[in-house]
């Protein structure tokens, strides 16, 4: 496993951030972990990444352990905070050189990797203007970039694309894809965006009052609640109560219901049943005038598990290298 987590549970004083987590992440896994503000999500980050102990439970990144094996750890994760850190007064270049030399990288060899990611991440050209006169998605492709310069096996996103455009955000989950198809990668992402997730993630593990209230593949998630597709079809040629009587025969159904001439259905895969549904239609002589579907979504899955919608509020740009996830009285 590239992450191994088990019963993590940290406690500042009477707060208490995390209640036993336990997660498993394979190697090449792009992994999400959504929740709401104050879920816990950023205390479990600074965890992984040595800055702060727990205080029960384990955790391991490439085997090694996160409180006795400190520094090796650090070799093998790159991370990029939730807020921008890059410095305003420092070239592209001149970032990724300095990060390089951290981790003991030779002049050549910082040369050619930089040169590789900057090309990457669309700044090459831009690589010897200062960072100050980067838009807000440039300087998070450059943070990308300077958390992948030593070649790290895992990659760790603290909320990357708060704050980003819509344009930029999604520039940012290709560029992910990216990298994580090039280095074979292992991805962490925490996120409150749902479809951030849905879009990028093999598994999401769904987090909530410090607790994980559900773990699986995407498609695994939406399977374990029991709301399904909904299928609305307008027919005409044909009573509506007979065409709901053939559609109920169709094992994918677990619900038809008729509203005037429209069916009201409830089905597994709705994408995929509506052709079965509109041919089955035919042969009782119903034409389909209006096809609408509504297909779950994450945001049903979490409600069904948290008991509410998702708070999408804007995270504060704060980064969780200086302190975020932790209750100010308790300070670093």
């Amino acid at each position: 496993m590239a992450i191994e987590i088990s019963d993590l549970v940290k406690v500042y004083g009477n707060v208490t951030a995390l209640q036993g987590v336990t997660i498993s992440i394979p190697e090449g896994d792009f992994f999400g972990l959504l929740g709401p503000n104050g879920a816990g999500k950023t205390t479990l980050i600074r965890i992984l990444t040595t800055l702060i102990r727990p205080t029960q439970g384990s955790a391991r990144i490439m085997g090694c352990d996160v409180v006795e094996d400190r520094a090796l750890v650090r070799t093998k994760i790159g991370v990029v905070p939730q807020a921008m850190t890059s410095d305003l007064d420092l070239t592209a270049r001149e970032t990724m050189d300095i990060y390089a030399r951290f981790y003991g990288m030779g002049r050549a060899e910082r040369t050619e990797r930089s040169e590789e990611l900057l090309t990457m991440v669309g700044l090459k050209d831009r690589r010897d203007d200062l960072v100050a006169t980067y838009s807000g998605g440039m300087r998070r492709r450059l943070e990308i970039a300077r958390g992948l310069v030593h070649k790290p096996s895992v990659l760790i996103l603290d909320e990357p694309t708060i704050g980003l455009d819509p344009q930029s955000r999604h520039v940012v989950w290709e560029l992910l894809e990216k990298f994580r198809g090039a280095d074979k990668l292992t991805i962490l992402l925490t996120t409150h965006y749902m479809e951030e997730a849905e879009t990028l993630c093999d598994h999401v593990a769904i987090i909530d009052y410090g607790r994980i209230a559900a773990l699986d593949t995407v498609d695994g998630l939406k399977r374990q609640i029991p709301r399904k597709d909904v299928v609305e079809l307008t027919i005409s040629g044909c009573d509506a109560s007979k065409a709901a009587d053939l559609i109920k025969t169709n094992p994918s159904v677990t619900s038809c219901a008729v509203q005037g001439d429209t069916l009201i259905i409830s089905a597994e895969n709705g994408a995929n049943a509506i052709p079965v549904f509109v041919e089955g239609l035919k042969g009782i002589g119903a034409g389909v005038t209006k096809v609408i579907l509504k297909q779950q979504t994450l945001e049903d899955v979490f409600i069904h598990f948290t008991g509410r919608p998702i708070r999408e509020e804007e995270a504060k740009k704060v980064s969780f290298l200086l302190g975020a996830g932790v209750p100010t009285k308790w300070g670093r």
